[in-house]
């Protein structure tokens, strides 16, 4: 039996085989590549991968992988669902220890972004609130966090990086951010930085507080270098331009293998920096959202600009400009509307 056909059965690819299986409980299954490759199939859209005891990693670290915590943004979940393809038939060795997940493969397969309750604010233990129990995607955050905490006790020893790839739901005057979760007393390392310009990510936004994404479980949980990672724009399966995820395709390959980082090039812009200076909540039945509907995530605006106000409180942009990251008035009460950022 080869190895697509032990871990995929008669699918041809990772993608396949997990939107064929979406919503199945399936047995653990393990195979070993011709190198001696260690790969498990935990369970449906979840692959441990652990390379041979004896080769060498270069960097000493340990990487968790993840996309499609929101089911349609397709991109990143091509980009990785090509890098197993490229490795199951021994195109390159990998070095370092690597779970790689598809968060969310019911979403995926119904081509949404989730299907009773956003995944990504069910983290950091959000799962066990009582309004999400019995939910499918609360049971799912649950088991991944589980596998994480396996894989990072695991591999204790190593340096363990977490990124989170997405894609947008609408435009951006910032094709590609990253968003740094906060951890008190802690700063985006250098490295990290010019791994994230490897990748053409230009911007990185730092939060202000421990949240309920993914990142924020594994930074704050499992002491991990986290990000989330935004690529684009939200398209269906096979409509995406893979050409223009190259750099997050290259710079994952590259870790995987272990190889030195790339010199940092003469011309090569810093990262933009970030920091979010307000949330904005959805308050109640009397809340209102100042901002259009239609607007590009990081548009600037001036000093004095009513935000948002509800009939109690209002928010007007302070002494200098402020830019708007993930509007979106249609969220619950009590969630996220968007955040007030600055430079």
């Amino acid at each position: 039996m080869n190895t697509f056909t032990h871990l995929f059965g008669t699918s041809p690819d990772w993608l396949s085989h997990t939107l064929s299986h979406a919503s199945s409980v399936l047995p653990e299954t393990t195979t070993q590549l011709a190198d001696g490759t260690h790969v498990v199939r935990i369970a449906t859209g979840v692959l441990w991968l652990t390379p041979p005891a004896d080769r060498e990693n270069p960097n000493r670290e340990a990487l968790i992988v993840s996309a499609g915590v929101h089911g349609n943004e397709t991109a990143p979940i091509e980009v990785l669902n090509g890098l197993v393809l490229e490795l199951l038939a021994g195109k390159w060795p990998l070095a370092c220890p690597l779970l790689l997940i598809f968060g969310n493969p019911p979403a995926m397969a119904a081509g949404t972004r989730f299907l009773d309750v956003n995944m990504n604010r069910l983290f950091n233990g959000a799962h066990g609130k009582a309004e999400y129990v019995g939910l499918p995607e609360a049971e799912r955050a649950r088991f991944i966090e589980e596998v994480c905490r396996e894989f990072a006790a695991e591999h204790s020893g190593l340096a363990l990086s977490h990124y989170d790839l997405h894609t947008a739901i609408r435009p951006s005057k910032q094709e590609r951010f990253a968003l740094y979760p906060f951890v008190a007393g802690r700063a985006a390392p250098p490295e990290q930085c010019a791994f994230l310009l490897e990748a053409e990510v230009g911007a990185l936004l730092l939060q202000h507080k421990e949240s309920t994404v993914f990142s924020s479980f594994s930074s704050s949980q499992l002491n991990a270098e986290s990000f989330t990672v935004e690529l684009g724009k939200v398209r269906p399966f096979g409509q995406n331009d893979l050409q223009r995820y190259s750099g997050i395709e290259q710079a994952l390959r590259r870790r995987f293998c272990g190889e030195p980082a790339p010199a940092a090039g003469a011309t090569l812009e810093p990262l933009t920096i970030f920091e979010v200076v307000h949330e904005v909540l959805n308050t109640g039945p009397d809340f209102q959202f100042h901002v259009p509907d239609d607007v590009a995530n990081f548009t600037l605006y001036p000093p004095g600009t009513v935000i948002w106000e509800d009939g109690v409180s209002c928010y007007k942009v302070g002494a200098e400009p402020e830019a708007i990251v993930f509007p979106n008035r249609e969220v619950p009460v009590g969630q996220r509307v968007g955040l007030m950022v600055k430079a």
